[in-house]
């Protein structure tokens, strides 16, 4: 059987990449589509594999401005050609699903979010853009809107990675869609001894603006207790500029020294609204509690008075009366870790290849 998988852009290892990783497990003979590759920045499990970028990949500067060429991206997918594939599987929250697929095979879209900067964030991108992409945004996104939920006929099956997601996917495209959470790997990750464990709180994963960050800078500032903040991206260097003596904005840091925070962070504090949310149950892995905003892909994560805690509002005050709760909660680290377990590898290719197999099942009894 010959398999396309279909990614947005491969410029870097977050979640999206950490499941392009699992279908390559499942299907090592699959061929990989995307807009942008840059090799250096993925995992040697997915450069195994043949990839082929589009004519996107070769404009200028396009492997730090990819995002830029978003109006292009639509025709750069339909320019693919993927005759002779059988399986198509597109991994989206950038422009992924809109392939021509071929007549006769089946296209399974694994959807992490419809995308956000036109769709439910549109609002939150434009008000904090620059005043030429605010004057642009509205056109664009009429254009890539009408492209979006045309395309999305083009798919047989969806395949949401929470049910946040799966009721944007019924409200945006008006498609029904199975819930198949995405692949922690929550083996990596191990329970620190009650002696090991050390005086800080711990904020973790990528900083860009819609994720909040730095509400939580602001709350610990405010506390003056200790948090470490892991991770790069746009709000790197704005969250240095604010932070206060007991705040550590550490960067960008190796598996191993995020691995050894996670165990030893009296609490994970998640301020953002996320699709799924893979950084909580990497915490809850390491027996770990999690503070968070209660919405999104956190509520199907978190359980509270078990794994963690939820504030309703993201505001300074409400992070900070949620840390002051979860002072009075006794957390039983085994517990945390053998409930992140429900999100570990083993479930996603369970469920990814019993639902794929049956739809190739009966694709061929409709032959």
């Amino acid at each position: 059987m010959k398999v396309a998988i279909i990614h947005y852009w491969l410029v870097g290892m977050r979640g999206g990449e950490k499941v392009i990783e699992a279908l390559c497990e499942m299907y090592p003979q699959a061929d990989i589509f995307t807009h942008v590759y840059v090799p250096e920045m993925l995992s040697d499990r997915i450069r195994q594999h043949r990839i082929i970028p589009t004519f996107i990949n070769a404009l200028p500067r396009s492997h730090k401005m990819y995002k830029t060429y978003l109006p292009l991206m639509p025709i750069a997918l339909e320019h693919l050609d993927l005759r002779g594939y059988d399986l198509v599987i597109s991994s989206e929250s950038g422009p992924a699903k809109g392939i021509v697929p071929p007549a006769d095979a089946l296209h399974v879209c694994y959807c992490h979010t419809p995308m956000r900067y036109i769709w439910n964030m549109y609002h939150d991108y434009r008000s904090s853009a620059g005043l030429i992409t605010r004057l642009m945004m509205p056109p664009l996104a009429h254009y890539l809107r009408m492209w979006d939920v045309t395309s999305a006929s083009r798919v047989d099956s969806f395949v949401a990675n929470s049910r946040t997601v799966a009721n944007r996917i019924k409200r945006y495209y008006g498609a029904d869609s199975v819930v198949i959470h995405p692949p922690v790997d929550t083996k990596a990750f191990a329970i620190a001894q009650p002696s090991e464990l050390e005086d800080y709180y711990l904020m973790a994963g990528e900083l860009v603006s819609y994720k909040r960050p730095d509400l939580a800078v602001r709350a610990f500032n405010e506390l003056k207790q200790n948090l470490v903040v892991i991770g790069g991206g746009e709000m790197l260097e704005e969250l240095r500029r604010i932070a206060g003596p007991t705040v550590k904005v550490m960067g960008s840091q190796p598996f191993e020294v995020l691995r050894e925070h996670y165990a030893k962070c009296r609490a994970l504090i998640f301020p953002g609204e996320e699709d799924f949310g893979m950084v909580p149950v990497e915490a809850m892995a390491s027996g770990r509690p999690v503070v968070a905003f209660g919405r999104g892909g956190a509520v199907e994560t978190v359980v509270p008075g078990m794994t963690g805690v939820f504030f309703a509002e993201q505001t300074v005050q409400s992070i900070i009366a949620a840390i002051q709760s979860l002072a009075g909660t006794e957390f039983q680290p085994d517990d945390i870790a053998g409930h992140a377990q429900k999100f570990g590898r083993d479930q996603f290719f369970q469920k990814m290849r019993a639902h794929i197999d049956g739809l190739l099942a009966e694709k061929h009894r409709s032959l």
